[in-house]
């Protein structure tokens, strides 16, 4: 493992022009019919952002990332491929994988929070930007411990963990011929090797 460096990614509130929505405000927008269930937005900082197109490389690097995670699970958690996390007052991203807690049925009701997420994957091709920036931020400002960037263009995964003041105190970088300390809620669960999970 080695300390991450990183382009520096600028955090700034949307411009004045632009007026910012609440997590209410979204969801009441997909239930009035003004967004189509089926478009693929998030919200962001209060935007709503339209979602990468996903790619081949993409799709497969997801895949094996959550095979990987599967074999490691213990009782009482579950991967979920998708869906929104909510981050009130102004987020509700969606992760290509993420970790919960319980099971299926908790969540047939409401979406998860970030007490209920030990873990986010994020599959970065095209949208390596803004999985390290805007997409990153929400997650350290809710207080996800551990999220995980599956950096596909220049294949390595990037480890984001101990979230303080809305940001992630720790970044490491693991290049493809090393592994990932599985962690969930500070126990390790074991390594799962970069390669496995690169297309």
């Amino acid at each position: 493992m080695s300390t991450a460096s990183f382009e520096v990614v600028e955090r700034r509130s949307p411009p004045r022009e632009v007026s910012r929505i609440t997590v209410d405000q979204y969801l009441g927008m997909f239930e009035s019919g003004l967004i189509d269930e089926d478009e693929r937005v998030e919200l962001l900082n209060g935007v709503i952002v339209r979602k990468a197109a996903q790619t081949p490389p993409h799709v497969v690097g997801r895949e094996l990332c959550r095979d990987e995670l599967d074999r490691r699970l213990r009782p009482g958690f579950w991967i979920r491929d998708g869906g929104p996390v909510r981050i009130a007052p102004w987020d509700m991203p969606e992760p290509d994988l993420i970790m919960l807690r319980g099971n299926l049925r908790e969540y047939a009701a409401r979406y998860p929070v970030p007490a209920d997420v030990p873990l986010c994957v994020e599959v970065a091709d095209s949208s390596l930007a803004r999985d390290r920036g805007v997409k990153r931020d929400p997650y350290a400002r809710g207080g996800v411990p551990v999220y995980w960037i599956v950096n596909l263009v220049d294949r390595r995964v990037e480890v984001f963990a101990d979230p303080r003041d809305g940001a992630y105190a720790t970044a490491v970088v693991v290049e493809e011929g090393g592994s990932v300390e599985l962690t969930v809620d500070g126990a390790v669960w074991g390594r799962i090797e970069v390669a496995a999970v690169l297309p």
